[in-house]
């Protein structure tokens, strides 16, 4: 019988997860009764996905800030220290940078602008032309941006991250000096002792302030890389993919979770006969229209994934067909020809037509973006998502 249903993403039900459970059995038991009480089965090629926190939370992969203070003050000396492009977070910076100023004298933070790397907004780019100012070489310190656009606070949260976080080094003991620049090397004019807090451009952030003579430059991923008197850390990335937990910890993103995923498709296989390829998912990588916010603040999107997941979509335009190759086609007859087109298709399609406008994305990333929209960030409970069709096309039966 022929299918009329495409891809079905469902947020999977599970009990709280905590240190110490065994999450890949909770993975399997808590997917296996959804599919028992709402009626729907596992098929080979189907995807079950978890998110990076419960994760974490399972590996009790958590540190203080203590910790975070006493390697910073290990690696960078404790004394001025440069810490530039943080985002513009409570839950995923804040924390961090309670910690790293524990671990200083005084903290430069230089702030980019007209919004942080994910997009949250010190200004709009429209008060910066208003303003005649040039943010790929204009350098403003704090007096300079109240004078010219005053309180910005953000527009979800109500924050004002500049009094916030300058607010928030002052009571954890350091000094504090904020100005605001987009090339990296302004830092070095005020310390030569740098911590980039950036994501996805830290390495090139790095490269500029060692070529342009910084003393020491590491950047969050340099921190709590190994335990800190038993702390948690992460061996690749460190503090980077990291969320508040309470007002002195941070959980971390998850360590070493390859074993987990390759265990749940073993079991899944053992117990319902279907080779299903399994994900650790972090932020998926999309950006709100309104707000320009992105959502992706974790270092990666695909944390640890089993072998089928690996690659790129390698599919056909269905309206480049229709509307190109088999434009004088309707109804049965193209139909049968698209469908014929894509039983016939070999190799990889990438620079040929009939595929131009398909999503040029790793396959984990996209997969991750819908499992980030499906299971939420607040309470819908659903921190399993499972996901069937995603590799049907149009001739799946």
């Amino acid at each position: 019988m022929e299918r009329n249903v495409g891809t079905v993403s469902r947020g999977i039900r599970c009990p709280i997860i905590r240190e110490g459970d065994d999450l890949g059995k909770i993975v399997v038991d808590s997917l296996l009764t959804a599919a028992e009480t709402d009626g729907f089965a596992l098929r080979d090629r189907d995807i079950v996905c978890v998110t990076e926190s419960v994760v974490a939370r399972a590996q009790g992969n958590y540190a203080s800030t203590d910790a975070i203070a006493k390697d910073v003050r290990t690696k960078l000396g404790g004394e001025t220290i440069g810490v530039i492009f943080p985002i513009l977070s409570r839950n995923r910076f804040a924390i961090c940078l309670k910690g790293i100023a524990m671990g200083a004298k005084k903290i430069v933070l230089m702030l980019s602008y007209p919004s942080d790397e994910v997009g949250n907004e010190l200004v709009s780019l429209d008060r910066i032309d208003e303003a005649g100012i040039n943010p790929y070489s204009d350098v403003l310190i704090l007096e300079q941006y109240r004078d010219t656009f005053g309180e910005n606070r953000h527009p979800f949260t109500g924050v004002d991250y500049v009094q916030y976080y300058g607010d928030l080094i002052r009571e954890a003991g350091a000094e504090v000096e904020i100005i605001f620049a987009n090339q990296p090397k302004e830092i070095l004019n005020y310390t030569k002792k740098v911590l980039t807090c950036d994501i996805h451009t830290r390495q090139r952030t790095k490269r500029i302030l060692k070529a342009a003579g910084a003393e020491t430059v590491l950047g969050l991923d340099d921190i709590l890389r190994e335990p800190v008197d038993g702390s948690g850390y992460n061996s690749r990335f460190g503090l980077l993919g990291s969320n508040k937990a309470t007002e002195d910890t941070v959980k971390l993103f998850p360590d070493e979770c390859q074993g987990l995923v390759d265990g749940i498709q073993k079991d899944l296989l053992e117990r319902t006969g279907k080779h299903v390829e399994v994900m650790i998912y972090g932020d998926g990588a999309f950006k709100d229209p309104v707000g320009k916010i992105w959502e992706l603040a974790d270092p990666c999107v695909g944390v640890a994934f089993t072998k089928g997941l690996e690659g790129t979509p390698n599919e056909l335009k269905l309206k480049y067909l229709a509307d190109n190759d088999f434009a004088g086609l309707s109804g049965d007859e193209l139909k049968a020809a698209i469908s014929d087109r894509i039983r016939e298709k070999d190799g990889s399609l990438v620079g040929k037509m009939e595929s131009e406008g398909t999503t040029p994305r790793q396959l984990t990333d996209l997969i991750g973006s819908l499992c980030d929209l499906t299971s939420g960030s607040g309470d819908k409970g659903t921190p399993i998502v499972f996901i069937q069709g995603y590799f049907d096309n149009y001739t799946s039966a």
